[in-house]
Order: C-alpha cells, then structure tokens, then sequence
C-alpha cells in the first residue's frame, strides 16, 4: 500500500457563523492522483488555502509529510512547504523571462543569499531545470520568453517549475479551467506522469467531470462544504456516477445559465453503464 502523503482529519473552517468547511476527512498516498470536484462556492478555494497553511482551520488537522502543518513554526511551515508544489489557475510566472528562468526560480530557495542575489544557478540546478522541461515536453522552448507561449505551454511551465522543486506532494487547483479540452488533457497527463513516474502526491481540484474520470486514482467530492462522495475512481460503477452527479445537479436545476454545471452533469449521464 502506498504511503500517505496527505492526511486531513476532521477538517472544519469558519468565517464567522457560515460554515465553509465541516468534518473534511480524506488522504494522498504517494504515487497517486486525487481529484477534487466541486462548484463553485463549494469550498475548495478555502480548503486549498488551508493546505498551503495560509488559512488556519478551527478543528480537526492536515497533515503534510508526516508534519500537522497549523502546529508548525513558522521555519518549520516553510521547509514542509518546499516539499510541496503549487500550481495555480493565476501561474505567477514572470512573462519577460524565459521557461528556462521561471523553472529555475523554483531552486532559490535552496541557494545561499549570494547566489539568489547574482541570479548564480549551480550547473546541477540548470540540468535539472533542463530534466523539468523535458519532462513537460517544453525543452524546445527553454530560452523562449514565457509571454511568447500559449497558455497551455505556460501551463505546463508552471507544473516544470513545480517539478523543480524536487516536490513529494503537487496541489494542484484548477490548473486547466482556462485551456481547451485537447491542451486541458495533456495538461492533466503531465501531472498524472508526475504521480506514476516520480512518486508524487498529486491533489487537483476540477470542474471538468469527464477529464478527472480519465486521470485520477480516486475522486473526491465536496459540496456545500461537506465530503460528498470519495472513492476510488471507478467510471463504471453507477453509484459512484449518482454520486458525482449529486454534487452538480442542484445547481444545474436552479441555474440554466450554468453551462458549465449542466455540462458536468450531462458528463456523468454520458458515463454511466446503460
């Protein structure tokens, strides 16, 4: 059995008296990817900044690593951090710079002060930023400027720049929410490789049903705060598929404009054994 990476226990969260997160229970092993459904306003964007340990939780714990990251010092937090990559629907890569230069801004915080001062990259680092691009199918564009690229290599940029972090876990939220369905795919691939070839953690939050049936191990849904459905990712079992369609369906019925919402369900119609 793989080892747990990630383990949130009873997790809750408040602003106030609305309840955001309540009774959050589920874990990563290493080596496997979860995806992480939900609709908007569910609770995912709090749950990720819980993560990340920018928000603290009001009960339960999350454990990264081994660590229960909301007891940690504050150097403590950062060096489990360092452990952890992030890839965000807002990339934060620096557009004027190059693949290469954004990919090897993931080892500064391992150089001595002189180096980040001097911009000085050891030759192991640049071979490993090199191995990283690789990796995302963007060695091509290494000297490229990131402005240049479309958004779905800057995507893959981003999940590079991640790798070069030498991470055990990646926290992926909503990376392809922006891309078309073909570049959101290979997108998705890049991170699943990451989880079966390298032994990482991989935690990514979705809209798109169809795509986290075809690249994750387990699923997990949240709604309304709450754990709706985790399981392993099955697509053949109908109750998972009643399940999944249970986290969408309410605000299919009350919104028809919500396209995406109603398409997720029509998704999981599509999926299910006749």
């Amino acid at each position: 059995m793989k080892d747990v990476a990630l383990q949130l226990k009873n997790v809750g969260k408040s602003y106030g008296n609305k309840v955001v997160l309540e009774s959050i229970d589920f874990e990563v092993r290493h080596g496997s990817m979860v995806a992480l459904l939900g609709t908007s306003g569910a609770g995912k964007s709090t749950l990720f900044r819980c993560l990340t340990g920018l928000e603290p939780i009001d009960s339960g714990s999350i454990v990264a690593l081994g660590e229960s990251i909301h007891e940690l010092s504050p150097a403590r937090l950062r060096a489990v951090r360092g452990q952890i990559g992030f890839v965000f629907q807002q990339l934060h890569l620096v557009k004027r710079f190059s693949a290469l230069e954004n990919v090897l801004g993931a080892r500064l915080a391992e150089m001595p002060i002189w180096r980040v001062t001097l911009k000085s990259f050891s030759r192991a680092d640049k071979v490993l930023a090199f191995e990283c691009l690789d990796r995302v199918g963007m060695l091509d564009y290494a000297n490229t400027p990131t402005q240049l690229l479309s958004g779905g290599q800057q995507q893959r940029i981003a999940i590079a720049r991640a790798l070069a972090q030498k991470p055990k876990i990646i926290i992926a939220d909503e990376p392809v929410s922006s891309l078309d369905p073909l570049t959101a795919r290979s997108v998705l691939q890049t991170l699943k490789a990451a989880a079966t070839d390298l032994n990482v953690a991989v935690l990514c939050s979705l809209h798109q049903v169809d795509l986290a049936l075809e690249v994750s191990d387990r699923v997990v849904g949240l709604r309304d705060g709450r754990i709706s459905l985790n399981m392993a990712n099955q697509p053949n079992d109908q109750g998972m598929m009643q399940k999944i369609r249970s986290i969408y369906q309410q605000r299919a019925v009350h919104s028809d404009r919500d396209e995406p919402v109603a398409a997720a369900c029509r998704v999981v119609r599509s999926s299910e054994v006749p």
